[in-house]
């Protein structure tokens, strides 16, 4: 259902996989079954994962999965009831997502740059500019890095300025492309082999994993001077989105170029801006120390 219904990602599926193997292991040593199990077990279980340390936004994401498959065994007719119903989903405050400031995004743009730029072996050239593009394309764009990693090039449309995505759910969308990234595109196609996808790769799927996107910029942060620990591939989608927010543009665009469903999971944005919004008048108001 997941897979054919709603298109849900294989991440995403995987990651269901998971948490409901583990929940009918629990299920099966309470000697009950996922078609007779109730809600006091299921209470158990989140409490299991609580005892185990698992973080209550992560509990959450489990207890998700597991009313999605009893909605599901409901719709089917193999459950009369739902035990999942009334059990209370485990509450947390809601992280505010890392962001790079604009200085610090420029710095990791122009050292990729130089780096893409630099004489060296074709292979460290290639991998160079490869690395250049990428974070081009994905500050430009705000991708979710497994739509950035796994472009086809025909999604490049119009001379470069446009890309399409098919992003979660097989939703498309058209992102617009800067001139720098538009740029440095149509340089590094140039530079490529005919294929299929933008990023290529000899791996299974044929197009560049994202845990090697996520290794090389790390080692680019380090290169610039920046803490690695706070780089990651995610964390210029966040920056892509909050530099947009605080640069003034609407809310609902900034929804619209993420690829979000729910406008509620672009808002978390806004609290960045406010949380810096405060530090800034408290830092620099002068009766803040009053």
């Amino acid at each position: 259902m997941m897979s054919a219904e709603r298109g849900a990602a294989r991440n995403t599926i995987e990651a269901y996989r998971r948490d409901l193997s583990d929940y009918a292991g629990f299920v099966a040593g309470r000697k009950s079954s996922l078609l007779t199990v109730d809600r006091d077990i299921v209470n158990a279980y989140l409490d299991q994962l609580k005892r185990d340390g698992l973080s209550a936004s992560s509990s959450a994401r489990r207890l998700s999965a597991i009313r999605q498959f009893h909605k599901f065994l409901c719709a089917d007719g193999m459950r009369g009831d739902d035990p999942t119903r009334i059990v209370a989903s485990p509450k947390s405050r809601r992280a505010l997502p890392k962001v790079l400031s604009v200085a610090e995004v420029d710095l990791l743009l122009s050292t990729a740059e130089a780096e893409a730029n630099a004489d060296a072996s074709p292979q460290k050239q290639a991998s160079a500019l490869r690395l250049y593009v990428l974070l081009e394309l994905l500050y430009a764009t705000g991708l979710r890095v497994s739509e950035l990693v796994s472009l086809r090039r025909s999604a490049v449309m119009r001379d470069a300025s446009f890309l399409t995505v098919v992003g979660k759910g097989n939703k498309e969308r058209v992102v617009p492309v800067n001139d720098r990234a538009r740029d440095a595109i149509k340089a590094y196609l140039a530079t490529l082999e005919p294929g299929l996808y933008l990023f290529p790769a000899a791996g299974a799927e044929g197009y560049l994993s994202r845990q090697v996107f996520a290794r090389d910029l790390k080692g680019l942060a380090g290169r610039a001077g920046i803490s690695s620990a706070r780089v990651a591939p995610h964390v210029l989608r966040h920056a892509f989105a909050s530099h947009l927010l605080a640069g003034g543009a609407d809310l609902r665009v900034v929804q619209m170029l993420l690829g979000h469903a729910d406008i509620s999971t672009t808002q978390i944005y806004t609290h960045v801006l406010d949380e810096k919004l405060r530090t800034l008048v408290e830092t620099h108001h002068p009766l803040a120390e009053q």
